[in-house]
């Protein structure tokens, strides 16, 4: 297992897995020519491929125990590359009941798929004692029937439930989580995407969805995947975002780069790059 926890001040951040996906590059990056990768091949796959991690950071502040995000969920067959947060979970000494919320970046189906337990069609909650925050942004859009079967295809399962259930809590940018942890508002992936400002002890820190799948996009910010739902927005927010994230030197904590997902936005001969976090 790697050294997977980074600590910001007085939060300590650990980086859980639900697995990988992978996709065909081309699939993946539809609008970007192949040749335009030609040079940039050390972030894909030995298969030319783009592979993600699947990560659930669980943050640990004001005597909270935090889960960003939840995976896509359990394993559809014995060779299914996902379906291990709660192995992972514990193998570091935890069970669901420790996690009293649980924070979506946005409503992707592969960062709510541990929300819920379904059982002859009752849900229950996998994380007992949570309770859940998501946008209201992304709260309508995932009921947009436009954009449901496409965008959001397990919302009516890992997400509507939460409100019947009466867990759920819709949140704006600058929600408050603890003292030390805030939302802001990154959208463009989803109209409702947001990010976690970590602030603690004069120290700062990002988690951050969806706004980078791959290393690449980092020094090449308008490069947009076919999962961004405006493209538009995407790269104005990438862009003011890695301004932001290399001008202050903030650690970042990548949902879907290699895990742990612990690095920073540097910059070396003109050219910006991730810098893992050596821990």
């Amino acid at each position: 297992m790697p050294n997977d926890k980074l600590t910001i001040g007085n939060v300590e951040i650990t980086s859980l897995s639900d697995g990988v996906l992978e996709f065909d590059l081309c699939n993946f990056f539809p609008d970007i020519p192949e040749d335009n990768w030609k040079g940039q091949e050390h972030h894909l796959t030995a298969s030319n491929g783009v592979r993600f991690n699947l990560a659930c950071f669980l943050i640990k502040s004001d005597g909270h125990t935090i889960a960003v995000d939840t995976g896509l969920g359990p394993k559809q067959t014995p060779e299914t590359p996902w379906g291990e947060l709660l192995d992972d979970l514990k193998a570091h000494g935890l069970q669901p009941e420790d996690v009293d919320m649980v924070v979506m970046t946005h409503a992707h189906r592969d960062h709510v798929g541990w929300n819920l337990i379904s059982k002859d069609g009752k849900y229950t909650p996998t994380f007992p004692n949570a309770q859940y925050y998501l946008s209201n942004t992304d709260w309508d859009a995932c009921h947009d029937p436009a954009l449901i079967e496409d965008r959001f295809p397990n919302a009516p399962e890992c997400v509507w439930p939460l409100q019947d259930l009466g867990i759920l809590n819709l949140m704006e940018a600058g929600h408050q989580i603890t003292s030390e942890v805030s939302t802001i508002a990154t959208p463009g992936h989803t109209p409702g995407h947001m990010s976690l400002m970590i602030s603690s002890q004069g120290e700062s820190g990002l988690v951050l969805g969806d706004v980078l799948h791959n290393t690449a996009q980092i020094g090449n910010p308008d490069w947009v995947s076919r999962a961004d739902i405006d493209p538009e927005q995407t790269r104005i927010t990438r862009r003011e975002l890695l301004d932001r994230l290399e001008r202050e030197g903030i650690p970042v904590a990548a949902v879907h780069l290699a895990r742990p997902g612990f690095g920073r936005i540097v910059r070396e001969n003109g050219r910006r790059y991730w810098q893992a976090i050596s821990l």
